[in-house]
């Protein structure tokens, strides 16, 4: 059994807001502790959002119950056309959050039969604690960006394999079945990269913060279309000339595949090699045609491929710079 760092926090928050609440002599304490489980959340910004959600929810909330109660009587009719009006104004508000706490709330008014001002600076105190605590608890997060830096030199590692493997599947139907699995390992990686990403992200408030989370999409990206090269390869079969170029253009990706290169001398070769294609003999069959064609919608799919790590390079110019051609 493993116990994390979250569920840690969320049980001394619990025993502190309890312990806290009954030393200030409120109603209903143990509620505080309550509030503070439901409050600690994976991030910072999370906890965030939801304490000011609740307590904004916890206003509507007191003007509706005060209202229900006042012209109802503190009864369960009273409670069930509060109801009737909190969940939908909530959901039209993004206050659910706050829907099942802050009811759980206004019951505190039905028991002690009065909407007092001491009963409502109970509630907000309750309120106050559990959340306040929760986000005290959660100032404190795991720094994710030495993983982060890691996971990218794993992902850069995993794209080159691939791209090596394309250079030899080149007019090698049957070695393309074996690029297959590793593709399907690499997006997997990637998923799973980007959410630790997102985490980090929503851990600090700054624009900067997101560019981990960018980094991984924007290989995901790349994935997809190196999906589209595989799919493509095996089908490949044209004069072996014909894809010399193109497989040291591939071994060559392969080897200065890195987070700080901008593409461009890639793109250029790029250019080289369609300006041969167009330059070599017209195909004199069909069959010709149709392989020469499939060549260049490989080639065009590799031009996508890197012009997408070259936008990215463009949009992060203050974060990155070439340090390899």
């Amino acid at each position: 059994m493993k116990i994390g760092l979250r569920t840690v926090k969320t049980a001394v928050c619990a025993v502190v807001a309890m312990v806290l609440a009954q030393g200030l002599g409120l109603l209903y304490a143990p509620s505080a502790g309550i509030i503070a489980v439901l409050s600690v959340g994976n991030t910072k910004r999370s906890s965030f959002v939801i304490a000011r959600n609740r307590v904004v929810s916890l206003v509507l909330a007191m003007g509706i119950a005060g209202l229900c109660f006042f012209v109802l009587g503190y009864g369960p009719v009273a409670f069930g056309i509060y109801l009737l009006l909190f969940i939908p104004v909530s959901a039209r508000f993004q206050l659910d959050d706050g829907i099942v706490v802050n009811s759980v709330l206004m019951t505190h008014f039905l028991v002690e039969q009065n909407f007092s001002l001491a009963m409502i600076t109970n509630e907000f105190l309750l309120m106050g604690i559990g959340a306040g605590l929760a986000l005290v608890a959660n100032l404190y997060m795991p720094d994710l960006e030495k993983t982060l830096r890691e996971d990218q030199l794993v992902v850069e590692a995993m794209f080159a394999r691939l791209l090596e493997l394309l250079s030899t599947s080149l007019n090698q139907p049957q070695e393309a079945a074996k690029i297959v699995e590793r593709c399907n390992s690499l997006q997997q990686f990637l998923r799973n990269a980007q959410e630790k990403a997102h985490q980090h992200q929503e851990n600090y408030f700054g624009k900067e913060e997101s560019y981990f989370e960018e980094y991984f999409a924007m290989r995901r990206s790349q994935l997809r279309i190196m999906k589209d090269m595989i799919a493509v390869c095996p089908q490949i079969t044209v004069e072996e000339d014909m894809v010399a170029h193109l497989r040291g253009l591939l071994q060559y990706t392969a080897t200065t595949f890195a987070e700080d290169n901008d593409g461009q001398k890639i793109l250029d070769q790029i250019l080289e090699i369609y300006e041969g294609y167009r330059k070599r003999k017209l195909p004199q069959s069909r069959e010709e045609f149709e392989n020469r064609a499939l060549l260049f919608q490989f080639l065009q799919s590799f031009s996508s491929f890197i012009e997408i790590k070259a936008e990215f390079f463009d949009e992060n110019k203050t974060t990155l710079a070439p340090k390899k051609a």
